[in-house]
């Protein structure tokens, strides 16, 4: 996912993402319907808000960020470690390279959806502190994901923080198919920092959404 690493990479990290998304498909029963997200009116009017499960970017969290921000009910977050991802070998290390890193920021953290019911993640991803503002980052973010389309970008401001959102097609050459995902990005003294929301398809995108509304309402920095 590194800017212009080339089609190697993001082919490897595509086929890397196609097996936690299988694996993630077995797991989950067919007899079982998908979870419905518990909500509330967002603030303003402008969507939904799943329940909060706790909060994740405090020292002694399961992640610990430069923001902090909730996490919907049951979603269960994850810190990930770039220093033992990986087994060593050259294909892993290219691999998690691939993975682990998008336009200028790194992923930090993984919030899985599929204890809730979803196939899907919020990842947050950090970078260096910079003169880069939060839209030059997110398009650099968008930019270095390969296939993407339609980007709408808006503003917003959560506990002091001025942001920016962008929602936009991601069409996948391995699955042959288009979904939607979203992204936000914030900077803060100890770098920028960008939430990413992706699923399987676009019905678990939307189905996700209020989590994601979540994360952002409640976003302050650490």
């Amino acid at each position: 996912m590194l800017v212009g690493a080339g089609n190697t990479r993001r082919g490897l990290a595509c086929t890397a993402l196609l097996a936690g998304v299988l694996t993630g498909c077995a797991e989950a029963s067919d007899e079982a319907p998908r979870a419905s997200a518990t909500t509330a009116d967002a603030a303003g009017g402008s969507g939904k808000v799943a329940k909060s499960g706790g909060t994740i970017g405090r020292s002694g969290s399961a992640c610990e960020l430069p923001v902090t921000f909730d996490i919907a009910a049951d979603w269960k977050a994850e810190a990930i470690d770039a220093e033992t991802t990986g087994d060593g070998s050259d294909l892993a290390e290219e691999l998690a390279d691939a993975l682990l890193h998008q336009g200028p920021v790194t992923g930090t953290c993984e919030v899985d959806a599929k204890p809730a019911g979803h196939i899907g993640f919020l990842r947050v991803w950090t970078g260096k502190p910079g003169k880069d503002d939060a839209r030059t980052v997110l398009k650099a973010f968008v930019a270095a994901e390969d296939n993407t389309s339609k980007p709408k970008y808006t503003t917003f401001k959560s506990g002091g923080l001025d942001g920016v959102e962008v929602e936009y097609l991601f069409t996948s050459k391995l699955l042959d198919e288009t979904k939607k995902e979203r992204a936000l990005a914030v900077t803060t003294a100890s770098g920028p920092v960008v939430l990413h929301l992706g699923g399987l398809d676009s019905e678990e995108y939307e189905d996700m959404l209020p989590a994601f509304e979540l994360a952002k309402q409640t976003l302050r920095t650490a």
